[in-house]
């Protein structure tokens, strides 16, 4: 009999679907060596190898597919388990797993200090990644729920927006278009546009509104972060659309300004997102009709130049 323990199948299951040590090891808050070793100990035990590398890349061996398979079967039940023990508890008690895309993480985590103030007990774990990962932990459902801008397509999900997610054009401040009124949209294709990523929820709006425009615009700085983007506007890089969540303490600070364009903001929505059939727990129930019902007003935004169309 196997004395396979649930720790090493936990590191197994994050190793074989993320296909990286490195990240298996973010994602479990432990060091590479760790897992490493883990994933050593657990090929000793089965007495096959479980991965192999071919050039840069991890694959799983065929010993390693029929573990996955049982293992992920596993972590179900386990969390089955969890999901029904804690119902037993009510309220008072339970876990709430949320992954948000990384934009979002400018106001999910005061939304959950509230809610947490209501329900002391519970505990939460709160996972920020792109909007690529998020999709994928969805489609493994391994989050409860997710918390992004333009909801999937071709994934069985329940969708639902609870808060206005406004994209606006930001610069420096002493651009020379800061200050002017009504902007013509097609006075951008002189300016630079440092962008997100392909497959951001932000690059996507921002490519189906120049689009529509008929805007043709200059890319400048690619990056993977909204604080990148930033950092690079307010160094004075070029412009960027972003949302109006991400650059609240810079608006304050004045150091970034938000140009007042023709047929901006882009209205977006946030939405609260998760499987069609999967079974929520009475605290992710909960959750879900906090943010449906409160979280507007919890996160209330004020935008200067609201001419949305």
């Amino acid at each position: 009999m196997l004395h396979i323990t649930l720790h090493q199948l936990k590191i197994f299951e994050s190793v074989a679907r993320l296909l990286n040590f490195t990240h298996a090891a973010e994602e479990l808050h432990l060091t590479q060596p760790a897992v490493s070793i883990q994933i050593k100990r657990l090929e000793e035990m089965v007495a096959l190898p479980l991965f192999e590398q071919i050039g840069k890349r991890v694959h799983l061996t065929e010993a390693g597919k029929e573990l996955f398979h049982y293992s992920r079967g596993i972590t179900r039940q386990l969390a089955d388990m969890e999901l029904a023990l804690d119902e037993l508890k009510g309220l008072e008690r339970g876990k709430l797993s949320i992954s948000v895309v990384s934009t979002a993480n400018y106001f999910v985590p005061n939304l959950l200090a509230k809610f947490c103030q209501r329900y002391p007990g519970i505990t939460i774990s709160l996972h920020v990644s792109n909007r690529e990962n998020v999709l994928k932990q969805l489609s493994d459902n391994i989050m409860d729920l997710a918390i992004m801008g333009q909801p999937p397509e071709g994934l069985d999900i329940t969708s639902e927006s609870f808060m206005e997610n406004p994209l606006v054009i930001i610069a420096p401040p002493e651009h020379p278009l800061c200050g002017q009124k009504q902007i013509p949209v097609k006075r951008l294709e002189q300016e630079i546009f440092l962008v997100r990523e392909p497959g951001s929820g932000t690059r996507n709006a921002m490519e189906r509104f120049f689009a529509h425009e008929k805007i043709s615009i200059q890319k400048g700085m690619e990056a993977d972060t909204a604080e990148a983007i930033k950092q690079a506007i307010q160094a004075g890089m070029g412009l960027g659309i972003m949302s109006l969540h991400t650059i609240r303490l810079e608006l304050e600070a004045g150091r970034l300004k938000i140009l007042d364009i023709q047929g901006l903001p882009i209205m977006r929505y946030w939405n609260v997102v998760h499987q069609k059939n999967k079974r929520l727990s009475n605290i992710s129930s909960v959750f879900k009709q906090f943010l449906l019902n409160e979280a507007a007003d919890l996160v209330a935004l004020e935008y200067p130049h609201r001419n949305t169309t």
